[in-house]
């Protein structure tokens, strides 16, 4: 049964047989929230909007309906209507925070003037990658600049090297030299079978360049 209360002003209101779960007032029909036709539980649209400003400020990206045991998200462009447009532009900034951290091929451009995030949209590993942004390289994986002739694992010594050192990293990476994983001296292949030994070392030592 509906009930029609007489309002303020000589104005009818209709009211919904059931109450809000959050504040337990009557609805109104037209405050009724229905997330959509996703789920219809009943609450008001000033509670739904106060419900969602404390999901946003405690940074919940994904908001479910509140009612109890209900795991449908609210549409954020379908409550675009009934909450501040401050609440929802940080919403929306929550919500993209959320998916940049849950990406796994992800990383963040190492120059102190850029941190630019940079996405791995390939399906094979990256490693050397120039940034979008300040179109400077840098190791995807270590996300260090780039280690010209070294390998990741040696990405942590960056820092303890001269000049000299880093130019000639660059030095064996135009000159496409291999270094041996064992000693570090660099090798090159003249032609023939790509396994070759390292002199410094024992026949058992090889190296696949």
């Amino acid at each position: 049964m509906l009930v029609m209360i007489e309002g303020i002003g000589n104005q009818n209101q209709v009211m919904s047989p059931t109450t809000c779960e959050i504040c337990i007032e009557p609805l109104p029909l037209d405050k009724v929230f229905n997330n959509n036709n996703q789920c219809l539980h009943p609450f008001c649209l000033d509670c739904i909007a106060k419900y969602i400003e404390a999901k946003v400020e405690d940074n919940t990206a994904n908001i479910s309906c509140p009612a109890l045991n209900c795991k449908q998200l609210l549409d954020p462009l379908f409550c675009r209507s009934i909450i501040s447009n401050q609440l929802f532009d940080k919403w929306c900034e929550t919500l993209c925070t959320s998916t940049v951290l849950n990406l796994e091929n992800r990383s963040y451009c190492p120059n102190q003037h850029c941190s630019s995030l940079v996405i791995n949209e390939c399906k094979d590993e990256a490693k050397k990658v120039k940034c979008p942004n300040c179109n400077k390289f840098f190791c995807f994986k270590c996300q260090i600049p780039w280690h010209a002739g070294y390998r990741c694992e040696e990405s942590g010594q960056v820092n303890l090297r001269d000049g000299n050192d880093v130019l000639f990293g660059e030095l064996v990476e135009i000159k496409k030299w291999c270094r041996c994983y064992k000693c570090g001296h660099c090798l090159e292949r003249s032609g023939g079978c790509r396994l070759v030994q390292c002199r410094l070392l024992l026949p058992s030592h090889l190296t696949l360049l």
